[in-house]
């Protein structure tokens, strides 16, 4: 009796070290900034309008937009910033479609508006670096040519520049077109766009909210970033050699220059919603390569004195050592059934996970309604998708996996590409492999 309950204390004990995992790196830590940033937010910081608005430039970023660019351009002329304060520069960057076409039948319908044309190299970082320079404006806003601006959107982040003169650099919030997400009836690009809606949401609006606040902001997002031109040009503008390159511009204004980075929740971009798992696989995939990239960079500035309080080095943890982990969960259980574990205390394991997961993002979604206050159309929008609360740690463990392939991809691919192989590329390679291994084995 003595002896199996010793054994039913080391199983557990064992299966338990490894439950606590999520719950003390994620958990836990979730919990106590969600209720922070939801008392910051009790009272919002009210902006003073100045007494002349400041002159800015727009630099968009365009290959192959035939499709998007016209839609961009008019939420760039519908905004509520006086259109005759913009400048908008559109950098083309080798399109082989009829966007020029596009360009021309924008400045036929808007001819009041500042608009021109430049043509660079491909690659988005070197468009943007040849369109800074010929940017004029007070502060330069960069959005990609596949989205398009809330109304407010120019006008709130120049306020917060004009009311806060320690911010260098801001950011937006990217979130993606609910209109087309109601448009689909597929349910697995349904099931996928409402988790990205909500994912999106609670990333910009609750995670780098956080983050801003203690000036440890990650990364600007890439289809939406605005900056002061004094501190821009103080930078060695986008790195050409990376595919995070806005993920750079972030830790050259912060760490180099010494300046704050933040969020302008207020500010909305709306961008396509994601069109199924094949695209998603891509795109997580580029995201993790680019993160590395620039980690890989600035890490090796670090000591190990710097391991507790540098946010970096806190960061990597997070999201590349306890990535292993919930890996081996899925391989683990089924090596501890045969190991004579109870599957109900597994399961429940499992359930109890979750259900702690699913509760980080409903206070989350309280934090991220609260925010959405200015906005009334997007925050009645959001209050109806409360449900993704329950269906966003499955979409998070499907997103882990491809973030743990494309850690594994960057150890073997030469040189990172913006869009690397499609899953069934992948899969196909894989399944040669195998079969090729068996009839080695079978040949022998």
């Amino acid at each position: 009796m003595v002896y199996w309950l010793q054994q039913t204390i080391l199983k557990m004990g064992f299966w338990l070290t490894w439950a606590l995992i999520p719950i003390v790196v994620e958990i836990l830590p979730a919990f106590i900034q969600g209720i922070r940033l939801f008392l910051t937010n009790l009272r919002p910081k009210k902006l003073a309008m100045p007494d002349k608005m400041p002159f800015i430039s727009i630099v968009v970023p365009v290959y192959n937009s035939e499709d998007t660019l016209f839609a961009c351009i008019q939420s760039i002329r519908e905004s509520t910033y006086p259109h005759e304060l913009v400048q908008v520069i559109l950098a083309d960057n080798q399109s082989t479609d009829d966007s020029f076409g596009v360009f021309n039948r924008a400045q036929n319908r808007f001819a009041d508006m500042n608009m021109q044309l430049m043509h660079s190299e491909k690659g988005k970082a070197k468009a943007l670096n040849s369109a800074i320079y010929n940017a004029i404006g007070t502060y330069i806003i960069n959005i990609d040519s596949d989205g398009m601006l809330e109304k407010h959107a120019l006008m709130n982040m120049v306020l917060r520049f004009e009311n806060d003169f320690e911010v260098a650099a801001l950011t937006g919030t990217i979130l993606p077109q609910h209109q087309m997400i109601d448009n689909w009836r597929h349910p697995g690009k349904s099931f996928l766009q409402h988790n990205e809606y909500f994912e999106y949401a609670q990333a910009f609006l609750s995670g780098r909210s956080i983050e801003s606040h203690q000036n440890q902001l990650f990364t600007m997002s890439g289809a939406f970033s605005a900056f002061r031109k004094e501190a821009l040009l103080k930078t060695f503008l986008y790195n050409t050699g990376t595919i995070g390159e806005d993920t750079d511009m972030t830790f050259q204004i912060r760490d180099k220059l010494h300046r704050k980075v933040a969020i302008c929740a207020e500010s909305i971009f709306y961008i396509v919603p994601i069109e199924s798992l094949g695209s998603l696989y891509i795109q997580r995939q580029r995201w993790q390569k680019g993160e590395m990239e620039v980690t890989h960079e600035y890490a090796n500035k670090t000591t190990m004195s710097d391991f507790f309080k540098n946010f970096l080095v806190r960061r990597m943890m997070m999201d590349h050592t306890f990535l292993f982990p919930r890996m081996i969960w899925m391989f683990a259980s089924i090596a501890l059934l045969f190991l004579r574990y109870s599957p109900i205390m597994m399961g429940m394991s499992y359930v109890i996970i979750y259900l702690l997961y699913a509760m980080v993002s409903l206070l989350n979604y309280m934090c991220v309604f609260q925010l959405l206050r200015g906005s009334t159309e997007e925050r009645h929008y959001y209050a109806r998708e409360w449900w993704v609360a329950f269906t966003l740690p499955i979409y998070n463990f499907i997103c882990s996996w491809i973030r743990y392939i494309g850690i594994l991809n960057s150890m073997t691919d030469k040189k990172s590409v913006w869009n690397s192989k499609r899953f069934g590329q992948e899969a196909g390679q894989v399944k040669a492999i195998i079969r090729s291994d068996f009839s080695r084995k079978r040949g022998k």
